[in-house]
């Protein structure tokens, strides 16, 4: 197969490429790039679900947006079985972690609602049961469109398949609450093309999901990032020069790293309300890097383009490696071309002494990052572990050109909104 840089020949933009050189340098525990550690006595937000990836409510330009004074977020949220018998172990104790493993297969988009961008009150589910086309509801984008209340939730609908979707309903808000109202008629927007982006019949561990939309502070116009993997059949990648980079001697050997395959996609709208969307090639790939390239998203800062995306330590390539968290990329212009930012992209991992505590790290506009715990250990061994399924405390960082900086820790779920918008 022909290698990454030779793939898209003649396309509007060449892919700007996430190299094994840039991941040579990533380094875990540097304190400017490391959530601080989470304590095993966290607080739970709910005893009756599992919440992980989380999705505040925003506009088209990023900004985390409450209405009528009530911050809303949207989670992937999966009921928690404590009394059902296959969680029972042969203990007749509850098997909390593999409750939790499980909890994809049954992932469904839930809302919350807060007074003072924390404290979350569950106002519950988004779409009623039978709504959605597929079985599982994947992450996606919450965006509030007007002043009256009207938002247009982009997700991912699985299995079968992977599609973005999107379904249009409106926000209602009471001195007492928030409901969610409409969201009754979901429309397919695009799949994986196998041309630019791998489909599970190239590869069954393919990933395609996550979209998230955004009015481009340039041109003005609908474009949306999401991840995906490069199209071809698995292992048929070619780890090039390119995708090698300038590496020191003895790190010439990328091993089976043509399985790893992960890209930043983006797709532009062919119309203003986001129902016609043409796929274009990646923004940037990870071709003997990484598999995982998720939750994409932007801030726009100081004239430039932002790009963070999430990723694992297992989903690295062969002599590579790296913690579970944040990584992030810097532009001039839309379009790229794309640099790490820290020189090798970490901008916010685990320790390694706690390599699970957090995921699924959302970078905002205003420095703050939300995450959600997924296990902390419980005794100094590690092999004792207490499940999450609940908001991570919020970390502040500094962006400064092509670095970043850890510069705060806030509460748990702190999710403040940049700007009120009053409903008519």
């Amino acid at each position: 197969m022909k290698s990454n840089t030779e793939k898209f020949g003649k396309t509007p933009h060449q892919p700007s490429l996430w190299t094994r050189a840039d991941a040579l340098k990533v380094h875990a525990d540097d304190p400017t790039t490391t959530q601080p550690l989470v304590s095993a006595d966290f607080p739970v937000l709910s005893n009756e679900v599992f919440i992980w990836d989380t999705m505040p409510l925003r506009d088209l330009d990023g900004n985390i947006t409450s209405v009528d004074g009530w911050s809303v977020i949207f989670t992937l949220t999966a009921d928690r079985h404590p009394n059902d018998p296959e969680y029972i172990d042969e203990n007749g104790n509850y098997d909390i972690t593999r409750d939790w493993n499980d909890r994809h297969g049954r992932a469904k988009m839930y809302y919350w609602f807060s007074r003072t961008g924390k404290d979350w009150e569950l106002g519950g589910r988004v779409m009623a049961e039978g709504v959605s086309p597929t079985a599982r509801e994947w992450a996606g984008t919450p965006i509030l469109l007007n002043e009256q209340g009207d938002v247009d939730l982009y997700y991912t609908a699985v299995t079968p398949g992977a599609t973005i979707v999107k379904v249009r309903g409106r926000v209602v808000t009471t001195e007492h609450g928030v409901s969610m109202v409409g969201f009754e008629k979901v429309k397919p927007l695009f799949e994986a093309d196998g041309k630019m982006y791998q489909t599970e019949a190239q590869n069954a561990f393919w990933g395609f999901r996550d979209p998230w939309p955004f009015r481009d502070p340039n041109d003005g116009k609908l474009y949306m990032l999401f991840e995906g993997n490069v199209a071809g059949e698995r292992g048929s990648h070619k780890v090039g020069e390119a995708e090698i980079g300038d590496v020191p001697p003895g790190y010439e050997d990328v091993g089976n790293s043509r399985f790893q395959t992960a890209c930043v996609g983006i797709a532009v709208a062919r119309d203003e309300d986001g129902d016609d969307w043409e796929m274009l090639p990646p923004l940037l790939t990870a071709v003997g890097v990484n598999d995982q390239t998720e939750r994409p998203h932007f801030v726009f800062q100081d004239g430039k383009y932002y790009l963070f995306t999430i990723s694992h330590t297992f989903t690295y390539a062969d002599g590579v490696t790296g913690p579970d968290g944040v990584y992030g990329f810097v532009a001039d212009s839309l379009f790229g071309p794309y640099v790490p930012l820290n020189g090798s992209g970490l901008v916010l991992g685990n320790p390694s002494s706690q390599p699970f505590q957090t995921y699924s790290h959302c970078v905002m506009p205003n420095g703050l990052v939300t995450s959600f715990i997924d296990s902390v250990p419980t005794d100094e061994s590690g092999t004792q572990i207490r499940i999450g399924g609940t908001e991570a405390p919020t970390v502040g960082i500094k962006i400064k050109g092509q670095q970043t900086f850890v510069v705060a820790e806030y509460d748990y779920g702190y999710i403040p909104p940049m700007l009120d918008v009053t409903l008519k």
